[in-house]
């Protein structure tokens, strides 16, 4: 591949409003924003997360990891992490709706919601049992941009900058999301990975 390609390859891509947008402007979720002495937080306007159809809001709120403008785009990041910790058993029957959403954050190729994307990613495996298990049928349809920047440490301009001030460089975290895939995968993540990434080395039976 050529050098131009390359760049093009992990270049930024225009996104569509999300439907996380479109449903928050609408009032639909039952969130405000609030604060905290650490800073934002969201006031859930429900006493129990868990009680919520995850069905319903967690994919929305997956949907909205692409957003980059505020507040939607800390509302969608902070409203999946409260969902996956509260979640439980509810998290894994959902899986196979959020590979659209993981999909298209990636597919952003935007540093910063590539980043979010993969620590969430990084939340989801550990969130709940057989999650990580779960996604291995789609690791098809996530590894290929994982691929793409996989490699990309440096040579970012400004997206490794913002990695270095946020600690959040890009090929690191490919490289944590992988570790964390194959160790929450089975017995078939390893190979499922490989396959995707062949530069990728197994961290567990190195």
């Amino acid at each position: 591949m050529s050098l131009a390609k390359k760049k093009a390859s992990t270049k930024a891509r225009p996104t569509k409003p999300t439907q996380f947008r479109y449903f928050y402007e609408r009032g639909d979720f039952p969130i405000a924003l609030g604060h905290s002495t650490r800073g934002n937080i969201i006031q859930w306007k429900v006493k129990d997360i868990s009680k919520l159809d995850y069905h319903h809001y967690l994919p929305l709120f997956f949907d909205g990891l692409c957003e980059t403008t505020h507040p939607y785009d800390f509302f969608a990041e902070q409203g999946v992490k409260d969902l996956l910790e509260k979640g439980g058993a509810k998290i894994l029957p959902v899986v196979p709706q959020l590979i659209i959403p993981i999909k298209n954050a990636l597919n952003t190729r935007n540093p910063v919601v590539v980043a979010r994307t993969l620590k969430i990613l990084q939340r989801l495996v550990h969130s709940a049992p057989l999650v990580g298990e779960a996604l291995v049928p789609y690791y098809r349809q996530i590894l290929p941009i994982l691929n793409i920047f996989k490699n990309k440490n440096s040579n970012m301009g400004d997206a490794i900058d913002y990695g270095q001030q946020k600690r959040e460089n890009i090929g690191d975290l490919i490289q944590e999301t992988l570790e964390a895939f194959e160790k929450t995968g089975g017995e078939d993540a390893f190979i499922n990975i490989k396959y995707m990434i062949p530069t990728y080395e197994s961290c567990v039976f190195s």
